[in-house]
């Protein structure tokens, strides 16, 4: 029977003769709570629900598993300013209350069970103005807001709280008043108050999860020395800032909505009855961030509290893309999230157009670094990346007639709604000035003096995994002056030099790469390099010091990873703080800076390798030109040990490059190599080259330091979020969806590969990304292309050695071999659309030239009306990553046609294989490896092997080219696509000794691979079936397999997963229901402990690789200091400082 308890008690007011509101709310919750079978049974439906007693105003979640008293706005422990008369308006206004029971029909209760630990007291004498209310009951999740809704619902106004704990209680006082600011004396009323507040306590105790918060008495961690009021109050405090967020936000569409609605109203100040789309993507994007500012806080607190080794990331470039579809994926709650904007009138995907892409990197090595802090998240390793917050980014690729010209790219405009400004977290960035040497304790103490300083302030970008409760953290830097403003500059009338410093310290973090040609570049870029490495180290150390207060435990607690060499000049600033900062000796510091760097090497090519005039260095860096000195003259005394006085190789060698006409630079590369403990190649046959080429000879001395780690991309992002619809046939056709996180459970495909049905189904994939695919060209460019032609992608950083002008010379051939034949054999030519796209640096000129000679050749071949449909060529400005979202599933064959023994790996060719995109290339990088997974009769490989490259550049001047490519060179050189002059350049590069890259060796082998791929096209069977053994065999080239590689080989660092709430239920009626895990879409989740010291919450906390302990926490949030100093039989040491989390 269902019962309705409505006000309808006649009771007068003996003042007014009317029905008292405040006695016919509080006579009508009474009436219905002495109804309720609270100690009875739950409410009988299929998921055993608890009882549900609710006001009429209170929202409810769709299935039933929000608070039972959540209320709209209801303030929690806020003390009441407003005057009686306007408390007595809102309450005059509210609705009425209603209270429902639902109760089993034909069923009798069994004997009463509740919290027999519960009292309530309420107190009318102590107080001359207020009525105390006094509340002892076992911990549990959620009390206090089950506490203050419920007093608001009887019209009572909280003035004051006191919130304690004694031993394993609640021990809670409200200091209250009626709805006409006096306090509460009728003893009628106060029955009502206790019969309310002792079922409601009651209820919540069936409901919630047993165990109890722990004391803050349980550890001296949370507090300062010493007893008496004051630390009563500090711990009383940290209970209440606890207990006012012990519950994660709710996950299901409604608290989405209202999670969203008020960002719109409060964070952006718009009405939340009109917004528009940009609007609703931030304050979409802004919910979600407050999930990962939860689990961020919490996977913090975890590694403060377990104090693991951690990795620090260095790079340079993060090419992140776009955060929201990716973190709602990796949260689990696109489609919640999804329904919920579709509800409130807003299309997901219309929202996710309005992110721009963070311009934080420009190609491979910024992509391989996101890769690379996604894996490092869902792999659960201690791990953080630091870079720099480019407000620029390097630039906005725009083509005004087939020229490149770059545009600031203003992605911070409109604010970056994923980043968390850290304005507290801010180092001082010194350059110039002079060193000055005076002894200290009987040694030489060096300081430096700087002529020039700048503040790093940080901004952090929570990065979630994927399947996992951790989130990882990307720091990045933002150069701000030391002094904002030159007042009396400006008093004196010279406003320009009131502004300089500001402007002079912000161009640092102004824009990725500036042009070096000049001695003004390359002094900037040296400062941009040295800006982050310096924040970063004085980032690590205080991190580290907060938990140890000396530097034994160092390379026990951090590992540095050095991604290419632009943090090198970390390993001098290093040796720096430790020194100078730090007081340590010169052995200890270099002892401590070699086992903690590593460094990876992404290059073959010798004028790649980073050099720095040593004059620059000595002006910008005084004090690190010294150590590095220092370093060079310590390593060469080593070095004479092995290698006797062989001057000629010491010389190649050395950190320092001398000799005769031209001036000193300083070797980034070989003091990286010499300071770090291992160093890496990022593919087989790169790693095998740089032992025999660019680090022979310290190969020959130290090849212990060696080692190979393949490149990987994250699988999530670049196949199974970016083509769901192949994921999704995928995951049907393996019968799980494991691979997401296991990918080499994609080799079961290849018993798949022949099936005639599942080929159609991949085919109408592939054609539905296609369209997708023509749709964006046609968006960018204007040019219209055929979904049913074959589409052949090359998309990557233009430079000579990824040979984009092979590409373009072989569609020139295409474009004449068409142009004649008949009408009746262009029947027989299968159609291609030829797509390139990517950026030259701005100070590369071939680099432009050859973008220049695509965009003519794309005019000539796109408006002859003999080709029509048979040949297109389009170039795709400001390639970027949300671009590769779509180009990627849409791509037929991908073309990556490298010089061998110039690419070191790449990692665009995986992606492509992940979805099914055929390969055409050479054996260069990651090709060698993608060929013997996939086979390489799956993929099209041309061109000379690394092994015969030097010989072939050797006899390159008495080489006769192959006809066709002659006739190539002739052609553009005569103008056919104008430009002759312009063009001219491009073709003496590639004409005798000058074609280093060996264009014509490559061509008539290039042509003939065209060929193969012509007549595989045409049976699309043949050609289906290879497309889902690439998929099948690109189980290898997941950056989880790489990054597992990395903390095992490399950093010595082990996962440290946070610890999983769960959702069992120790109450008396959850008996019969099963164990649930409580997941991050859990509508009633408990947040773990906010401090050292604060109130804890009920349950059992799921501990991985802990010893056997009884359950401490259910539902925890937090797993912080005290967790597991209850955990670890109150063990802790962990310092006063850990009430609150330092990042």
């Amino acid at each position: 029977r269902l019962l309705h308890y409505t006000p309808c008690a006649r009771a007068v007011c003996p003042t007014t003769g009317f029905l008292s509101r405040k006695r016919r709310r509080m006579a009508a919750m009474a009436s219905a709570a002495r109804a309720m079978p609270v100690c009875g049974p739950r409410a009988t439906n299929k998921s055993n629900a608890p009882v549900t007693v609710a006001s009429s105003s209170s929202s409810r979640s769709a299935n039933g598993r929000a608070s039972e008293f959540a209320r709209g706005r209801a303030a929690l422990l806020t003390p009441t300013s407003t005057s009686a008369a306007a408390r007595r308006r809102t309450s005059a206004a509210a609705a009425p209350l209603r209270v429902c029971a639902v109760v089993d029909v034909g069923k009798s209760s069994p004997s009463p069970v509740g919290d027999d630990k519960l009292s309530v007291e309420v107190d009318s004498s102590s107080d001359p103005a207020l009525t105390i209310i006094a509340i002892k009951a076992s911990n549990r999740p959620g009390i206090l807001q089950i506490l203050n809704t419920t007093l608001a619902d009887l019209g009572l106004s909280v003035e004051r709280t006191v919130v304690d704990m004694e031993d394993d209680l609640v021990c809670d006082k409200f200091y209250v008043t009626d709805d006409g600011g006096a306090k509460v004396t009728d003893a009628e009323d106060i029955a009502n108050i206790k019969t309310c507040l002792m079922t409601m306590l009651n209820a919540h105790f069936l409901k919630s999860s047993g165990g109890g918060r722990p004391s803050p008495g349980d550890s001296a961690a949370g507090a300062p020395p010493g007893s008496g009021a004051g630390q009563l109050d500090v711990r009383r405090q940290k209970d209440l800032l606890y207990s006012l967020m012990d519950n994660y936000i709710k996950n299901d569409v409604l608290s989405v909505q209202k999670s969203i609605v008020n960002h719109v109203e409060y964070t952006l100040g718009r009405s939340r009855y009109r917004f528009d789309d940009f609007e609703a993507y931030q304050a979409a994007s802004l919910s979600v961030r407050d999930r990962l500012i939860e689990s961020w806080n919490d996977t913090q607190q975890h590694f403060r509290a377990t104090d693991p080794k951690r990795v620090y990331y260095l790079s340079m470039e993060f090419l992140m893309g776009r955060s929201l579809t990716n973190s709602l994926y990796n949260l689990e709650l696109k489609g919640t999230f999804s329904e919920a904007l579709k509800q409130l009138g807003y299309d997901m995907e219309n929202l996710v157009m309005k992110e721009r892409d963070a311009a934080l990197g420009n190609g491979g090595l910024g992509r391989l670094a996101a890769c690379f802090l996604d894996s490092m998240a869902t792999e659960d390793l201690p791990a953080w990346g630091y870079g720099i917050r480019y407000q620029y980014g390097m630039f906005r690729q725009e083509l005004h007639e087939g020229f490149q010209h770059e545009h600031p790219d203003y992605w911070l405009n409109f604010g970056n709604p994923w980043e968390i400004e850290r304005p507290n977290i801010n180092y001082n960035v010194k350059f110039y000035g002079h060193v000055t040497v005076h002894d200290m304790d009987g040694r030489q103490a060096f300081e430096w003096t700087p002529g020039e300083e700048v503040s790093a302030v940080a901004y952090d970008n929570p990065i979630p995994g994927w399947n996992t409760p951790n989130t990882i953290n990307l720091r990045l830097w933002s150069a701000k002056p030391s002094h904002e403003f030159d007042l009396d500059s400006f008093n004196t009338g010279d406003y320009v030099q009131a502004i300089l410093s500001k402007q002079r310290a912000e161009t640092i973090s102004a824009v990725l790469y500036p042009d070096d040609r000049t001695y003004q570049g390359k002094e900037l870029r040296l400062k941009q390099q040295y800006f982050m490495v310096s924040a970063t180290l004085q980032d690590v150390i205080r991190r580290y010091l907060v938990s140890h207060d000396s530097f034994e435990q160092f390379p026990d607690k951090v590992a540095l990873q050095l991604n290419d060499t632009h943090p090198t000049i970390g390993v001098p600033e290093l040796m720096r703080l430790l020194m100078d900062e730090h007081g340590l000796g010169w052995s200890t510091a270099w002892d401590i800076t070699t086992h903690v760097f590593s460094f990876t090497n992404h290059t073959v090519l010798p004028e790649a390798l980073e050099k720095w005039p040593v004059e620059l260095v000595e002006a910008v860096l005084p004090r690190h030109m010294q150590i590095i000195y220092d370093i060079n003259w310590r390593f060469i005394q080593e070095l004479r040990t092995l290698v006797g006085d062989d001057y000629a190789r010491i010389g190649r060698m050395s950190i320092i490059e001398e000799g005769e006409g031209m001036g000193k630079c300083v070797r980034m590369a070989h003091l990286a190599l010499i300071a770090s403990h291992t160093v890496n190649g990022v593919a087989a046959i790169h790693s095998d080259l740089i032992k025999t080429t660019i680090f022979k000879d310290f190969y020959a001395v130290m090849p212990e330091k060696f080692q190979n780690k393949t490149n990987g991309v994250t699988q999530r992002r670049w196949l199974a979020f970016c083509n769901p619809a192949l994921s999704a046939l995928i995951t049907e056709t393996l019968g799980t969806d494991a691979w997401v996180r296991e990918l080499e459970l994609l080799r079961g495909l290849r018993a798949h590969a022949e099936d005639p049905a599942l080929q159609q189904r991949w085919r109408d994939i592939k054609l539905a990304n296609k369209q997708k695919l023509a749709e964006m060209v046609f968006e960018k460019t204007g040019i219209t292309v055929a979904p049913t032609a074959l589409f052949d992608i090359q998309v990557k950083r233009i430079h000579e050695y990824k040979r984009q002008l092979l590409n373009v010379m072989s569609i020139v051939h295409r474009y004449n071999a068409i142009k004649a034949m008949s009408v009746v054999e262009r029947q027989a030519v299968v159609p291609r659309v030829c797509i390139i796209g990517g950026k030259a640096a701005p100070g590369y000129d071939m680099a432009k030239r050859i973008i220049k000679l695509i965009s003519a050749v794309g005019d000539v071949v796109n408006a002859d009306p003999d080709i029509g449909d048979l040949l297109k060529v389009v170039f795709i400005p400001d390639y970027n990553v949300s671009s590769a979202e779509i180009i990627i599933p849409g791509s037929e064959l991908s073309q990556h046609i490298s010089t061998a023994g110039t690419e070191a790996s790449g990692t665009s060719n995986m992606k492509f294989a992940m979805n099914g995109c055929l390969i055409l290339g050479t054996m260069d990088g990651a090709n060698v490896e993608i060929a013997e997974e996939i086979g390489a009769e799956n993929m099209f490989i041309f061109g000379a092997s690394a092994a015969d490259v030097p010989r072939l550049r050797d006899v390159r001047a008495t080489f006769k080219p192959p006809a066709s490519f002659t006739a190539v060179v002739t052609q553009i050189r005569n103008g056919a696509f104008g430009w002759d002059a312009f063009f001219a350049p491009l073709m003496d590069a590639v004409t005798g000794a000058a074609d280093y890259y060996l264009l014509a060796n490559d061509f008539e082998d290039y042509l003939r691979a065209q060929a193969e791929v012509d007549a595989a096209y045409s049976d699309q069977a043949r050609w289906t079936k290879m497309s889902i053994m690439s998929t099948a065999g690109t189980g290898k080239f997941s950056s989880d397999r790489t990054i597992r590689e990395y903390a095992a080989d490399i950093w010595n660092v082990k996962p440290n997963r946070r610890p999983t709430p769960t959702s069992k239920s120790n109450s008396p009626s959850s008996s019969s229901s099963s164990t649930t895990s409580a997941t991050y879409s859990s509508l009633n989740e408990s947040r773990g402990i906010a401090a050292v010291g604060g109130r804890g919450k009920g349950g059992s906390l799921a501990l991985d690789a802990a010893p056997a302990t009884p359950p401490l926490l259910l539902h925890s949030r937090r797993s912080d200091a005290l967790a597991y100093a209850a955990t670890f039989a109150a063990s802790s040491s962990v310092s006063s400082s850990s009430s609150s989390v330092s990042v």
